[in-house]
């Protein structure tokens, strides 16, 4: 079984790279966000002080007003004064989600031009292929990651001042579970759609909720309750806040037991989606 798979991510992968225009696509849309939703809504800017306010405050308090506001900042935005910083580092999660949202896509086109047909007659475990599916996309998602994550510094990243090599493979650690984690998601759903429409229509539906019901983009103490709840249960949640906790790792020292309870949701929803993602495709691979 590992030979199958192994063959079945290789053949994924070279279709992905020879054609580049899609890579290019794919990462348009998050420098699109990052350039000017993130540098146009810059959130931190509304709370600052103008000078000529700040001049007709008592000299004790002018020193003490931005020093407050910068404490509001850093505890509404988790720790950065730097609303890019907040939401570039929401973003990597998000790039994981648009590439598994079309990881299915693959399945149904295999179907479509009967390459599926060939692999289901083939003396192959059919769990390879789910997981070959799944690794390809997980693959896809961290180069896209590492991209993102280089033209995040392009367009002012701040990381904190204890940021190392260590902090790097947890940010890496964190998405590479987010993305085995809903690349299983949306394969267990696509392995029993055949036409590519309905696939799109379901990665439309679940695209804006998983990205705004989350604290991807939006610090969730800000949100209504309901919507606190919702984002509580949003496995993009975790992973954004354990990627911030690494990258805004200052010399006070890393909040271990925040970021236990976030790699263990990640874990348990990876392995969770993983293991359904392995029995949908025991059971719902059907030839034609």
């Amino acid at each position: 079984m590992i030979g199958e798979t192994i063959a079945l991510t290789r053949r994924e992968i070279k279709k992905w790279l020879k054609n580049p225009f899609l890579l290019f696509m794919m990462l348009v849309q998050p420098v699109i966000w990052m350039g000017l939703f993130g540098k146009a809504l810059n959130l931190s800017s509304f709370v600052s002080v103008p000078p000529e306010f700040l001049s007709q405050l008592p000299s004790e308090l002018q020193a003490q007003v931005p020093d407050l506001l910068d404490q509001m900042l850093r505890e509404t935005f988790g720790g950065t004064t730097d609303y890019f910083t907040f939401m570039a580092a929401g973003m990597l999660s998000v790039v994981v989600l648009f590439t598994a949202m079309f990881s299915g896509m693959s399945v149904v086109w295999d179907r479509r031009f009967g390459f599926l047909n060939k692999l289901l007659v083939a003396p192959i475990a059919r769990g390879s292929i789910v997981l070959a599916k799944v690794l390809s996309s997980v693959i896809r998602s961290m180069i896209q990651v590492l991209l993102i994550f280089g033209l995040a510094f392009a367009f002012g990243l701040q990381v904190g001042n204890a940021f190392g090599v260590l902090d790097f493979l947890g940010v890496l650690v964190a998405v590479f579970l987010l993305s085995l984690g809903l690349t299983s998601l949306f394969l267990a759903v696509t392995m029993r759609i055949k036409s590519h429409e309905t696939v799109i229509a379901v990665a439309n539906l679940l695209n804006l909720p998983l990205t705004f019901a989350s604290n991807a983009l939006f610090p969730v103490g800000q949100m209504p309750p309901w919507l606190q709840t919702v984002a509580s249960l949003n496995p993009i949640s975790y992973a954004a806040d354990a990627v911030r906790s690494f990258i805004l790792h200052s010399n006070a020292g890393l909040d271990m037991a925040k970021i236990a309870v976030d790699f263990q949701f990640l874990i348990g929803f990876a392995l969770i989606f993983s293991l359904i993602g392995i029995l949908v495709a025991r059971t719902g691979l059907r030839k034609g």
